[in-house]
């Protein structure tokens, strides 16, 4: 197995290239992992190969699996004019890299996973959605389209491809969570405006594990001549018969950020008596706010029909497990 991941070194990637090069050892199959950077000099594991953006214009190298990662954080900063460009910008241009490859290369990768987020929904309050569901039309709405969009381009060349839009994962290393532990550990944590939003959430194990499943059971059926897994209702339309699927990669429990934030406090034995108001989310962070403030209740329904049993379904499992 060869895998190509743009993003390799980021908090996901990191993660996915850890589990799958553990899983395929421990069973002694060969796996090669290599990250696509800017960077030549980047630090990376043992066992990592790099690959350049300018080598991957010209290389002749193959892979099965392509992982599509790269992207700078929607909740890093504020969203200026220029942060927004910032972060189209930091999808766009490694997605079209790989597009470029993939077009040239005679041995086409049998998958390509892109990445994408829950935010492509927009804001829909707490109404359920599903892979089949409809969108409402906002900042990150637009930006996780525009970059599906283009992925989906894989499939002009015979790519099947798997989107997998990504709900807040969970795990101390990193992401929210990491962000988090600080205040709530010192006494100061608590929740959001009223705390009723929804927080669709996941654990960074379900996440690596959900992603794995995802690709072996596509590569299993395409040895078997069938199509990528389907629960029927995740299937997107592209100008040509090669398949293209979408999953929600979120727990199955989503929880509202009051629960969120007792869970976390009781978890870390330390109060959560504070309360961010929403005016004051909205002063600090602009139109970022809505991710703070408005909640989605996005639902795993394609990974669940396809079979897929969930490591940490609970918030307090993973939280727990997880050693936060």
């Amino acid at each position: 197995m060869n895998i190509l991941i743009s993003g390799g070194s980021g908090f996901l990637g990191s993660a996915f290239s850890k589990e799958i090069r553990q899983r395929y050892q421990s069973m002694n199959k060969e796996i090669y992992i290599t990250w696509l950077t800017r960077d030549s000099s980047q630090t990376h594991p043992n066992g990592i190969e790099m690959l350049t953006y300018d080598e991957l214009a010209t290389s002749d190298k193959t892979f099965d699996v392509i992982l599509n990662l790269a992207g700078a954080g929607i909740a890093d900063k504020r969203w200026s004019d220029a942060r927004k460009e910032q972060l189209l910008a930091s999808r766009i241009k490694p997605t079209n890299a790989l597009l470029t490859f993939i077009a040239r290369t005679t041995v086409k990768p049998k998958l390509l996973i892109s990445g994408s987020a829950i935010g492509w929904y927009g804001t829909q309050g707490d109404k359920p959605l599903t892979e089949s569901s409809s969108f409402e039309t906002d900042f990150a709405h637009k930006l996780c389209d525009e970059w599906e969009q283009l992925a989906l381009k894989a499939t002009d060349h015979g790519v099947p491809v798997s989107i997998v839009r990504t709900g807040v994962v969970m795990h101390p290393d990193g992401g929210m969570l990491g962000k988090l532990l600080m205040p709530f550990k010192m006494g100061v944590g608590g929740q959001l405006g009223d705390g009723q939003q929804i927080m669709s959430w996941i654990s960074r194990e379900d996440w690596v594990g959900a992603t794995i499943f995802i690709m072996e059971q596509h590569l299993a059926n395409q040895t078997n001549n069938q199509h990528i897994i389907s629960s029927g209702d995740n299937t997107l339309e592209t100008d040509n018969d090669t398949p293209a699927m979408v999953y929600n990669l979120t727990a199955s429990n989503p929880v509202t950020n009051h629960i969120f934030t007792k869970t976390l406090g009781s978890h870390l034995h330390r109060p959560t008596f504070f309360t961010l108001p929403e005016f004051l989310l909205k002063l600090m962070f602009g139109e970022m706010s809505t991710l703070l403030i408005d909640g989605q209740k996005v639902l795993p329904q394609a990974l669940l029909d396809s079979g897929y049993e969930f490591q940490q379904p609970t918030l307090k499992q993973a939280l727990e497990e997880q050693k936060a």
